[in-house]
């Protein structure tokens, strides 16, 4: 491929507040690839994927101006652009589109801007590339255990099941010459009328042409796994792949969260070779390293009028009263109390909630001990931390929260279940509290590990996503869970603060997307075309 021929365009479909186009746009400085159409029908997500997609035209075309961009993220203005960059602001709008995919109107708009895109290039052999995931609830296993409590539900009438179509049809209209793929881990069992949809899907993105129905013969594709030497092709069997080797442990590859997702890259068989880069492997990171120098904050009381007072009043009581019962147990609980003890004592040293934007102060660095970790994440323009603001809980909560996270800080592990939330009035009011299915109910996440999944469960409450550290007896912010899918500090979430728990959840980490991208780069750059 012509390097006069770059940057590559990307479509970015089911494109959320744009994890995935994060990582391909930002590969060698935004000069390797870029994002020509994104589509997104959540229409708060949306303005976090338009609001990205106007700075990074700001950076590739007017790199000067963009000052408008840093004053609004610091609270100077009120809108994120200028007379000198409001042009931008509109083509970021036809960048990115608000549209429902697989509806008549969505696909209309998406094929117009695809044809527009397409039609830029330098020539049909110019390469270009296809990203994105469709909706994941109808394959997580905690989408299908609802799922099943619900009386008339049918998998093979939930329209979610096959969104993926929509893709298809997209890689079967426009060839693209390679595609990137990303679901949840239980997609591999997923089933409808007792067949495995994950094999549907192979069979069918390896051949779209015959998925569809189509009688013109167009191009095949090998799917390709990033982190194995598998690659399923048109006429293969999918019973006799391990089809696990399509799953990607985030943690593995310097993302501070253990994440497990398939992410499939489809080769067009006339681009494929043999030998394709895999993703290297790297060195571990924590959650302490992702967060711990984010400035420390409290939580806030959801039930009783807020202040600092009362809070250190409220919460150092409730954990008092916890280290007074634990120095009465007979069981391993008991060497809790002392530590109860002195974090009820010290508990308003930290009596600061956040705020969408926290003013920083000098000592406040963020950094993670990790140069590579700090030079994607770290933005010196910015004289605030951006999502960082705590939410509220009830106190009873609070306590369980303290607990958690001093019972981790003395094991290295979060309590588990009823056995060890076995103090007075620390059990929650669930009549099936001991039938052991929340045994996670109350999880911290462990400071020297890289955290659990974040999900989009995120928005709906803070009891999976415990700060470890028992003063700020608190759940995690929209910050620190964008740093733990290693979101860039200046990546700023729109929205109320569910929305933007919910847009992080259902991210693709960034900088993982980022090492997926030079692999496809490396193999684009290689093709005679």
């Amino acid at each position: 491929m012509s390097t006069t021929s770059l940057p590559i365009p990307i479509v970015d479909l089911f494109a959320g507040p744009g994890g995935l186009g994060e990582g391909f746009s930002s590969l060698k400085n935004g000069n390797a690839f870029q994002i020509a159409v994104s589509a997104e029908k959540d229409p708060i997500a949306h303005q976090t994927l338009r609001l990205r997609a106007f700075y990074r035209l700001i950076c590739s075309s007017r790199p000067g101006k963009l000052g408008d961009y840093y004053r609004f993220c610091n609270g100077q203005t009120e809108i994120p652009y200028s007379d000198e960059t409001e042009d931008l602001w509109h083509k970021a709008g036809k960048e990115a589109m608000c549209i429902e995919i697989g509806s008549v109107d969505g696909n209309a708009a998406l094929d117009t801007s695809i044809h527009t895109a397409l039609d830029k290039r330098e020539s049909e052999q110019h390469p270009w590339v296809l990203i994105g995931g469709p909706p994941c609830q109808a394959y997580s296993l905690v989408g299908r255990a609802r799922n099943k409590g619900k009386a008339d539900y049918k998998a093979e009438d939930d329209h979610r099941h096959f969104l993926y179509r929509e893709y298809l049809r997209i890689i079967q209209n426009y060839q693209p010459d390679i595609f990137v793929m990303e679901n949840v881990k239980g997609i591999l069992s997923s089933t409808i009328n007792g067949h495995k949809i994950f094999h549907e899907i192979l069979k069918d993105l390896a051949n779209p042409d015959a998925a569809l129905g189509s009688t013109q013969k167009g191009q095949c594709y090998r799917i390709v796994s990033l982190v194995s030497n598998q690659a399923f092709c048109d006429g293969d069997d999918p019973n006799k792949f391990d089809l696990t080797k399509y799953i990607i442990r985030a943690e593995d590859y310097g993302i501070p969260q253990a994440r497990h997702r398939v992410i499939l890259l489809g080769i067009r068989e006339d681009r494929y070779k043999d030998k394709l880069l895999k993703l290297t492997r790297q060195g571990t990171v924590s959650v302490k390293d992702a967060i711990g120098e984010l400035p420390p904050l409290r939580s806030l009381l959801s039930k009783e009028k807020d202040s600092n007072t009362l809070w250190e009043e409220l919460v150092g009581k409730e954990l008092q009263r916890l280290a007074e019962a634990a120095s009465r147990s007979d069981d391993a609980v008991k060497n809790l109390a002392p530590h109860l003890q002195k974090i009820s004592e010290n508990i308003g040293l930290v009596l600061t909630t956040g705020n969408v934007r926290l003013p920083r102060k000098p000592d406040s660095t963020g950094k993670t001990g990790h140069d590579y970790l700090d030079k994607w994440l770290l933005d010196s323009h910015l004289n605030v931390w951006l999502n960082h603001e705590t939410r509220g809980h009830r106190i009873d909560d609070l306590g369980r929260y303290g607990y958690a996270a001093t019972f981790a800080s003395v094991h290295r592990r979060s309590p588990k279940g009823h056995k060890e939330f076995n103090l007075p009035r620390l059990a929650p009011a669930h009549k099936n509290w001991e039938s052991g299915k929340f045994s996670d109910r109350f999880r911290v996440q462990i400071k020297d590990n890289p955290s659990t999944t974040i999900t989009s469960h995120i928005s709906k409450d803070g009891h999976y996503f415990i700060h470890y550290d028992p003063i700020q007896c608190r759940s995690l912010t929209v910050r620190e869970a964008a740093r733990l899918q290693t979101f860039p500090d200046n990546y700023f979430f729109q929205g109320g603060r569910t929305q933007q728990y919910h847009q992080v959840g259902n991210a693709v980490p960034p900088l993982l997307a980022n090492q997926i991208a030079e692999i496809v780069y490396n193999t684009l750059i290689t093709l005679d075309i």
